[in-house]
């Protein structure tokens, strides 16, 4: 009728209207920075101050999704300057929430794209806050992965807090594994990645920009970054992951970070689950017994030592023992239990107690032979199609992995899914793109 408007539900939300509220309505116009967002498309050079209207005007909402993605797509095409980039992420921080605390910020982040990283996580932040460092890790859901941090760590306890309750926890428990999502840590982050994720994009400067400005709105001044390097990973080459790694060291140089790069072996998948519930047990279950698959509880040592060496605590070079000993002597699981126990969760959960799904499938070897290549992107697609990460119990657990002597007809993988018609749908994929390899000596025979 005449007089009245529809609001959708999240713009009434937003804007705190009740159904008979009076509003005003007027033409929009076209936001304040689209001048600049055009010299952007162009290819042309933003100072600051163009960057940070735009990054407003995104937050703000001012903007379609066809004219973020222009933003987004241009730097396809026109690469961001370093000092671009640099205007970028703090103009990222200034729009969004800061949280502070009373001492030096640790961190480590993984850029993923390696299915079972995020597990990696679970391991390496209790060790870190175990030898006494400031670790209140954020991280995200799972954008293109079959689990995120935040998805794998929910399975144990409560991950969204806010930025008070943050704080108060980090006081007792030292280490955190939240979700930064409902802290509004650099807001226009949030929007850029749902429409990459429809883009299937992931421009590299963008990616400094995301994890950069999340860390310095956490405050983090010391921060070491995992590149996975490998077959189906996000960086496939290793002259490409040092590259990015120079990218990301410059900018915290200009942004007065303390960092360190780890370039690791990403060309299968860590550990042997993948999928949130999987990934949980099997941190939880290398904790409790102070030993795990190589490739987990390596890299978890690996991240942790060079963390601790920011600190200044430990010599350059010691950090990867000091890490170990604080693993293999249970004090990391001790530390684990306590932050499980600060985020609402039951420390003295089994990894068997907790639930995965309950419809499964069993992969057997053709033959006997060795298994010589596991694909990282149909791991992902399987896992996926299970349900993961939304059904945590959905995903994918390796019996055998590259290097493994296998005879014919033992088991390969097993996946698991809560829907009788996403574990046919898995099982489909899983057969029609191999996701793992068995070859035998003999290839062949001639004539």
């Amino acid at each position: 009728p005449r007089g009245r408007v529809l609001a959708s539900l999240e713009l009434a939300e937003k804007l705190g209207l009740k159904d008979g509220s009076p509003v005003a309505v007027k033409p929009a116009g076209l936001p304040a920075s689209y001048a600049s967002l055009l010299k952007r498309m162009r290819g042309e050079r933003l100072t600051y101050n163009e960057m940070y209207s735009i990054i407003r005007d995104v937050v703000d909402g001012a903007y379609d999704e066809a004219e973020i993605a222009a933003f987004l797509l241009s730097q396809q095409f026109y690469v961001l300057d370093e000092d671009e980039l640099s205007s970028l992420i703090k103009a990222m921080v200034e729009t969004g929430v800061k949280v502070s605390f009373d001492e030096p910020v640790f961190d480590e982040h993984s850029i993923g794209g390696v299915p079972g990283n995020s597990k990696v996580a679970l391991v390496a932040v209790p060790i870190i806050a175990s030898f006494g460092l400031l670790i209140p890790k954020t991280s995200s859901r799972a954008i293109t992965s079959p689990a995120g941090t935040a998805d794998t760590m929910e399975v144990l306890a409560r991950v969204d807090f806010t930025a008070e309750e943050i704080r108060e926890m980090a006081k007792k428990t030292r280490g955190l594994l939240v979700w930064g999502g409902k802290l509004n840590l650099a807001p226009a982050d949030d929007i850029f990645v749902n429409v990459e994720r429809k883009l299937s994009i992931d421009p590299w400067h963008q990616m400094v920009a995301s994890i950069l400005s999340k860390k310095l709105a956490m405050s983090v001044e010391s921060l070491v970054i995992d590149i996975p390097v490998g077959k189906k990973a996000k960086i496939e080459e290793p002259g490409h992951a040092d590259q990015l790694a120079g990218l990301f060291i410059r900018q915290a140089a200009k942004l007065g970070m303390r960092i360190k790069v780890a370039v690791t072996f990403g060309g299968q998948p860590i550990g042997m689950g993948v999928g949130p519930a999987l990934e949980a047990r099997e941190a939880l279950e290398a904790l409790i017994n102070r030993r795990g698959s190589r490739s987990l509880v390596d890299k978890a040592v690996l991240i942790a030592g060079l963390t601790m060496e920011l600190s200044g605590k430990i010599p350059p070079g010691q950090g990867e023992n000091y890490a170990r000993e604080l693993f293999t002597s249970g004090k990391a699981y001790e530390k684990f239990k306590e932050i499980i126990a600060a985020q609402g969760g039951n420390p003295n959960i089994k990894p068997e107690e907790m639930p995965v799904g309950r419809y499964t499938y069993t992969f057997k070897s053709p033959l006997e032979g060795a298994v010589t290549y596991i694909d990282n992107a149909a791991v992902t697609m399987v896992a996926r199609a299970a349900g993961a990460p939304f059904d945590k119990g959905a995903g994918v657990l390796f019996h055998a992995k590259v290097g493994y002597r296998v005879n014919k007809g033992d088991p390969l993988f097993t996946i698991f899914s809560d829907s009788e018609g996403r574990l046919e749908e898995a099982i489909s994929l899983a057969s029609k793109y191999p996701m793992i390899t068995v070859e035998g000596m003999l290839l062949k025979t001639l004539p």
